[in-house]
């Protein structure tokens, strides 16, 4: 008995964290999706991979160092290292050094490098910003659409709530043989209708749900369960016009910046092209040292340590390269970003183009949606006045079935229109919000 016990609160304590772990807020939809989306996250590697670009580019201007150490055996006739004299016999030789080098000018290439992938860099940042923005619109979309197939639900239960309370009066009345039995039909047939009609909106709104699961990168549960959001305060019209959108849209949009970045990108690799046409000046130093088992003084055979301390020397050098002909490859390669740089100018017009186009067009439809609500809403208070007068006739036995049902579908449908067209007009603003970087979480 015991141990059923534990079962069962162990039991009860699983449902409730499954039930907890569905309930979501619209920011935890987001930050869930943001966190586990594979777009998003491949764009951050592009990001962190343009940032060692930078830190490369960064680094190409400091002083390079090396050091070599070699250790040989020659046999026979050989150059003694240390003499340079010719010896005939085993000879163990190593050489110890240290050099560096350091560009001191080569056409600003490596400086205009630096800024070119600086401008990369901050472009990659602002497309892994972009595809951030993105995935958040679409599960603000994906959320609202929930709510919106929820409260399409919810009405069409009501509407069938009232189906079934007059099918119930009317059989009591087609008992006593007050009603012709086709009334009673008609009101079945419409309760068979009311039913039909809420499976399908609740399959619809399953749908919406697989769709925000599949967004946020979470298995699908038909207990997920949404906060609700008061769309009431979205209903407004909009304040900016088309124009004012795109404008403010120029400023905040990061697909805008992310192409005007990669724009001076482009700029400062043809700069960076053309500093192979001029002279490089490089200065290098270096430190060697050396040994060789055949050196030897008047003393006898000098040690290790000696010849390493006493053979060291050093040189300094001033390195001056003028490119003459390289078989076109400089040339070619200043043609090549002159034709990236180029595209890219077709890319940020393109861009803005497409961008004033996907404005006009959402807020035409997010006119459009405000107009379709402010007269649907007139409908449904004229509809809701005809039917209370129809039922009031077909309840009191001086109207027909058939003017009941009528002015009931009128109002139904209406009452779907409005929610739809409430629901469209909010996720209209969205859009539009977003391009403006400005949406609401």
């Amino acid at each position: 008995m015991k141990r059923r016990v534990i079962f069962g609160s162990f039991f009860f304590f699983l449902l409730r964290i499954t039930a907890w772990a569905q309930h979501f807020t619209l920011q935890q939809c987001i930050d869930t999706a943001l966190a586990k989306n594979i777009s998003v996250k491949q764009s951050s590697l592009l990001a962190e991979t343009a940032e060692v670009n930078l830190k490369q580019a960064r680094a190409n201007l400091l002083p390079d160092l090396n050091a070599n150490v070699n250790h040989g055996i020659n046999e026979g006739r050989s150059i003694d290292p240390f003499t340079n004299a010719y010896v005939n016999q085993s000879v163990n030789y190593a050489n110890y050094g240290i050099n560096s080098g350091v560009v001191l000018f080569n056409g600003m290439s490596l400086q205009n490098s630096v800024k070119q992938t600086a401008y990369a860099y901050d472009a990659s940042r602002m497309e892994w910003q972009q595809a951030k923005d993105n995935l958040t619109l679409n599960v603000i979309l994906a959320y609202l659409q929930v709510l919106n197939n929820e409260d399409l639900v919810s009405s069409a239960t009501k509407q069938k709530e009232l189906s079934a309370k007059q099918l119930e009066r009317l059989d009591i009345l087609d008992k006593q043989g007050a009603v012709a039995p086709s009334q009673v039909s008609d009101v079945k047939g419409q309760l068979m209708n009311d039913e039909l009609n809420i499976l399908n909106l609740r399959n619809s709104l399953q749908t919406a749900k697989l769709t925000l699961a599949q967004l946020m990168n979470v298995p699908y549960s038909e207990a997920m369960n949404l906060e609700r959001i008061n769309t009431e305060d979205f209903l407004t019209a909009y304040a900016k016009s088309s124009s004012e959108v795109y404008e403010t849209a120029l400023q905040q949009f990061s697909l805008v910046k992310a192409v005007e970045l990669r724009k001076k990108s482009y700029e400062y690799a043809v700069k960076s092209a053309r500093g192979s046409l001029y002279p490089s000046l490089v200065l290098g130093g270096s430190v060697q040292t050396n040994y060789s088992s055949a050196a030897q003084n008047a003393g006898g055979k000098i040690s290790y340590k000696d010849q390493l301390s006493n053979n060291v020397f050093s040189g300094l050098n001033l390195g001056l390269r003028i490119p003459v002909f390289n078989s076109f490859r400089a040339k070619n390669n200043i043609r090549l970003a002159g034709i990236a740089l180029r595209n890219s100018e077709l890319v940020e017009e393109g861009t803005k183009l497409q961008l004033q186009q996907q404005i006009e067009q959402a807020h035409l439809n997010m006119t459009n949606a405000y107009e379709r609500y402010k007269t649907l809403l007139e409908q449904v208070s004229a509809y809701t006045t005809s039917f209370k007068a129809a039922e009031a006739r077909f309840t009191a036995g001086v109207g027909t079935s058939v003017d009941y049902l009528i002015a009931k579908n009128n109002l139904d449908r209406a009452n779907i229109n409005l929610i739809s067209t409430k629901y469209d007009f909010v996720l209209r603003k969205k859009v539009l919000d977003y391009y403006q970087n400005a949406n609401a979480k």
